[in-house]
């Protein structure tokens, strides 16, 4: 992600910031521009400023607008409810850095208006609890509408389901990284000249979800799937290897435009690749893979699990490619 400074005093502020820790200026994050405004007067905030703690300009000078992000948000969650103000808002700010990334490539982002059949749209939803117990939320993704249960922005709730389903790896923006993979997947290869290429590249997605899925669940990922995968999740179905390889090129992009707005120097050569304009995906792993060997021993010495705990191999580098291909040929000028 760049680095924002106060347009009041210049100080270095962040992307979740709602106003300036050194002047106490009231921040407004331009989509647009991609640079932080002082709200008031016609810099007008977003309709969830207050609730959802959301610091993106609306896209009218009105109130009551929402901003770029928020008019995609369909269902939210009941905020009077005791827990759900403050998982709201973590899930909002995941949301947030997630346009952040669809538009920093441009991709197209119809909504529900614009395209009632495969609009994008969120519900954020919280377990109900019924006479019968609780009915949990699947978070998941269907033509479009992408739902995000609120509870995993707990953090235990989180760890305990990642450490049940021996991940490595379990986060809110990798939620929506990996859904969002899903709404493009429909939206840019489905029935799309680029199907057969996706099918040599990650497999018949024809072939039965509900089953696949049985099967992964029963019997984990096959004996080595290290070599062909970016995760054991990944070998479930060509539907899940599509959307986890799509989470981990955004993944990759957003941290090697961070190490680049840091200026980070790995082994005598400084990140200087602008992972979201690249064509070729191959410089910009170059640059990455560098930056998590660092931080995974930083976060090791810190006592904290591995920041990146995977491998690119082979096929997942051509599986990278074939995403960024897509994304590139359906950027909006």
């Amino acid at each position: 992600m760049k680095r924002f400074t106060c347009p009041t005093c210049a100080n270095e502020v962040h992307f979740r910031n709602q106003s300036c820790v050194n002047c106490g200026t009231r921040l407004g994050f331009d989509a647009n521009a991609m640079t932080m405004r002082a709200a008031g007067g016609d810099v007008v905030l977003c309709a969830n400023a207050e609730g959802a703690a959301c610091n993106w300009l609306a896209i009218d000078a009105k109130q009551g607008s929402y901003c770029l992000a928020c008019q995609h948000n369909h269902f939210i969650p009941d905020a009077s409810m005791e827990g759900n103000l403050v998982r709201w808002q973590e899930v909002e700010l995941a949301k947030r850095k997630l346009i952040y990334g669809l538009m920093r490539w441009h991709l197209p982002r119809p909504t529900r208006a614009q395209n009632p059949n495969l609009g994008l749209a969120f519900d954020f939803l919280a377990d109900a609890e019924g006479p019968n117990g609780v009915t949990p939320v699947m978070t998941g993704h269907e033509s479009g509408l992408i739902t995000i249960n609120i509870a995993e922005s707990d953090d235990d709730v989180r760890v305990a389901r990642r450490t049940a389903m021996d991940e490595p790896y379990r986060t809110l923006i990798g939620h929506m990284r990996h859904e969002v993979g899903h709404f493009y997947w429909a939206l840019l290869v489905d029935n799309s000249p680029q199907i057969d290429r996706y099918r040599e590249l990650f497999g018949d997605e024809r072939a039965d979800y509900s089953a696949a899925l049985q099967h992964h669940y029963d019997n984990g990922a096959p004996q080595g799937w290290q070599q062909t995968h970016i995760s054991a999740y990944a070998t479930s179905h060509p539907w899940e290897d599509f959307a986890e390889t799509w989470a981990h090129w955004m993944h990759i992009a957003d941290g090697v435009e961070t190490a680049a707005a840091y200026a980070m120097s790995l082994d005598g050569r400084q990140v200087t690749e602008d992972a979201y304009a690249a064509k070729e995906i191959e410089p910009v792993v170059e640059a990455w893979v560098p930056v998590t060997v660092a931080l995974n021993n930083m976060n090791r010495a810190m006592g904290q699990p591995d920041l990146y705990p995977f491998v690119l191999n082979k096929p997942v580098m051509a599986k990278l490619q074939f995403i960024n291909d897509l994304i590139h040929g359906a950027a909006i000028a």
